[in-house]
């Protein structure tokens, strides 16, 4: 099935910057990586490591090409309310990875300005490096225009879960540069997304031997490092609250996960429906077996 990437790209769209030495040359560590590739909460904690990010290279809020919006974790969000501030560009759940992008342009001397546009040569290397890890050449990877303003790589679930198991073989022989990223993720699975968020929730519960992603439209990616397994599922309307307990059903037959789930996995595997007055009405179930 052909789909977009979406933020699932994220691992790999950090790598030429990673790779030139930038990231070292900015003394950025594994807490700016993990927000580069985080789809995080736009909680204070995520904001501040974004925020020193851009102080480091001279720039500001306005520089970043994404758009505000509501931080998506509730903590998030609630912080904001009680600031009595408006929600940043910075609070955008994909600043982390355009400041690394911004990080990249400034590092390689190229403007700053247009870095999120196709013909910008950040945006040209990063299409580069999508198309080894995928095997897909440049021209024949369908662009688009994310949700957050940068490039977005179109491509089958196929090559999206070869991409994955590529990056975990990689890491496992020890390739510097996925191997940072996946330890980085690992490491600190709330900044790869929140307090609520389920990527922070598999990422923990697992001790980071399963690592995964979340894109929009119902998109998501997961790596077994030390089994090379990589896994792209897409729901097909779009729809988010499906993926999850997809992902891990899928995760339990291939014995990743118990059964019984863990407390904090059960709750997104049982994710109940509830009505306008906070009832709970039904839940989310899937249908059959996944696998």
């Amino acid at each position: 099935a052909f789909t977009y990437w979406r933020s699932c790209a994220k691992p790999f769209q950090v790598i030429p910057f990673l790779s030139s030495g930038g990231f070292d040359s900015l003394g950025w560590g594994d807490q700016q990586l993990a927000v580069s590739c985080a789809s995080h909460g736009g909680e204070p904690e995520h904001v501040v490591i974004v925020q020193r990010m851009l102080q480091d290279l001279g720039l500001e809020e306005g520089d970043l090409a994404c758009g505000p919006h509501d931080p998506s974790s509730q903590r998030g969000a609630k912080f904001v309310r009680e600031s009595g501030g408006r929600p940043t560009r910075i609070h955008n759940n994909c600043s982390g990875k355009h400041s690394a992008m911004l990080a990249l342009a400034r590092n390689k001397g190229w403007p700053t300005r247009g870095y999120e546009r196709r013909d910008h040569n950040v945006q040209r290397t990063i299409l580069h490096e999508i198309s080894l890890w995928t095997d897909v050449p440049c021209g024949k990877i369908v662009q688009a225009v994310d949700g957050c303003g940068v490039v977005v790589f179109g491509m089958t679930l196929e090559r999206m879960a070869r991409a994955y198991s590529r990056f975990a073989v990689a890491a496992e022989r020890g390739e510097e540069f996925p191997k940072r990223v996946i330890g980085a993720m690992s490491k600190n699975p709330f900044l790869v997304g929140g307090t609520d968020r389920f990527d922070t929730a598999l990422i923990a519960e697992t001790k980071g031997r399963v690592v995964s992603k979340v894109g929009a439209e119902g998109v998501h990616c997961a790596l077994i490092p030390a089994r090379g397994i990589g896994i792209a599922l897409k729901v097909e309307d779009g729809a988010q609250r499906a993926q999850v307990p997809a992902l891990l059903r899928l995760l339990q037959e291939m014995e990743e996960l118990p059964d019984p789930l863990p407390p904090r996995l059960h709750e997104w595997m049982h994710k109940p429906v509830k009505n306008t007055r906070g009832e709970c009405v039904g839940e989310v179930t899937l249908k059959s077996d996944v696998a």
